[in-house]
């Protein structure tokens, strides 16, 4: 089964990175995305409703290798929203496109990934730009090159159920999908690119790896919302025009310590990337079906907490610090008032006007 997943990584990303002519990026500087906070908001399960509120960052989709504006994929924009809860970072990509689903057949699915810098090194360009060939990468030939990858194939996954990291595959201590090829990856250059826990020939693999990743699709177009199940395929009838929707989630911080996993900082910014497959006019995608968002790494910035985000640690401070004092002041005048009331009652006590008993 491992064998099989490598095969099928090998196809998707390296004969998606034959590359026909020189390189180059105009890429806009402006270009990035805000991670909110935004605690208990998002449920998991493929569908938009709960990401209403939150403000997406809009991109056109060109093709990876070629990014001209006249192949710019003709379904739409693609937009990117994003939030943190403090532990856990969410992302729901959302692209118009008309259904296509054939079970089995990830090829004629779309198909998205996410990209992460990890090493300093790493370039967005060549997915992490080593210049090793595959017989010669390891993890010191091409340190700081290192790429974060998550990819889903959908081919074999049920519309609104979650897949990607499960107990079979982290058991054995890599980052693969069995159910729903929702895979962790890492990667040198395309050429170079692994599960997590494995490595090139001869290496030594971690047996504590694992696929930290969860996610779900779902398209506009399904008119079931409470879910399916696998003898229901395709779910919908294929040509229907809508809107797919690709949501996932994974921990901030995760136990990698070999350089396979970028590490979510809250207050800080990492550098990722976002691709797309699509099989246009019907055929399977390839090469020239891969888009991107951008021809080159594009900020994702953690926002702190609401309360805090703006605000430099100087500003935070003193604004706690003088809700503190007013709330000292107020304890105070309130003390005063107290010590004044009880003397007045002490020096001057009320005089009751004694009564004899015999006179009751």
């Amino acid at each position: 089964m491992l064998r099989i997943l490598l095969v099928l990584l090998f196809v998707v990303f390296v004969y998606s990175h034959e590359e026909s002519g020189p390189w180059s990026c105009e890429s806009g500087s402006e270009i990035r995305v805000e991670s909110e906070f935004q605690p208990g908001l998002i449920t998991l399960d493929g569908h938009a409703d709960d990401w209403k509120s939150i403000d997406g960052s809009h991109f056109s989709l060109l093709l990876a290798l070629d990014p001209d504006a006249e192949n710019e994929f003709n379904g739409g924009k693609m937009t990117v929203k994003s939030v943190h809860d403090g532990r856990d970072i969410y992302f729901l990509l959302q692209v118009d496109g008309d259904y296509a689903y054939f079970n089995g057949e990830g090829n004629k699915c779309p198909s998205v990934a996410l990209m992460y810098q990890i090493g300093d090194d790493a370039s967005y360009h060549n997915m992490g730009g080593c210049e090793e060939h595959s017989t010669s990468c390891t993890n010191k030939t091409c340190k700081g090159h290192e790429v974060d990858i998550m990819h889903f194939s959908i081919g074999n996954a049920i519309p609104g159920r979650l897949y990607g990291g499960n107990p079979i595959d982290n058991r054995d201590g890599n980052g693969g999908d069995r159910f729903g090829h929702l895979v962790d990856l890492y990667a040198w250059n395309p050429h170079c690119r692994y599960l997590d826990g494995t490595g090139p020939s001869g290496s030594v693999n971690d047996s504590s790896a694992q696929n930290d990743w969860k996610g779900a699709w779902w398209h506009s177009s399904f008119t079931v919302h409470s879910g399916f199940v696998k003898d229901e395929s395709p779910y919908a009838e294929n040509g229907k025009k809508g809107t797919y929707f690709f949501e996932f989630s994974r921990p901030l911080r995760t136990m990698d310590h070999l350089q396979q996993d970028v590490q979510f900082t809250i207050g800080g910014s990492s550098k990722m990337s976002v691709a797309f497959w699509y099989p246009v006019d019907g055929q399977p995608w390839h090469g020239s079906g891969h888009y991107s968002v951008n021809c080159d790494w594009v900020p994702i910035d953690i926002s702190q907490s609401s309360s805090l985000s703006g605000k430099s640690p100087d500003t935070a401070s003193n604004s706690s610090w003088n809700v503190a004092s007013a709330f000292s002041l107020i304890l105070s005048v309130a003390a005063l008032c107290v010590s004044v009331f009880v003397s007045y009652r002490v020096l001057h006590p009320k005089n009751v006007q004694f009564t004899p008993m015999e006179d009751l």
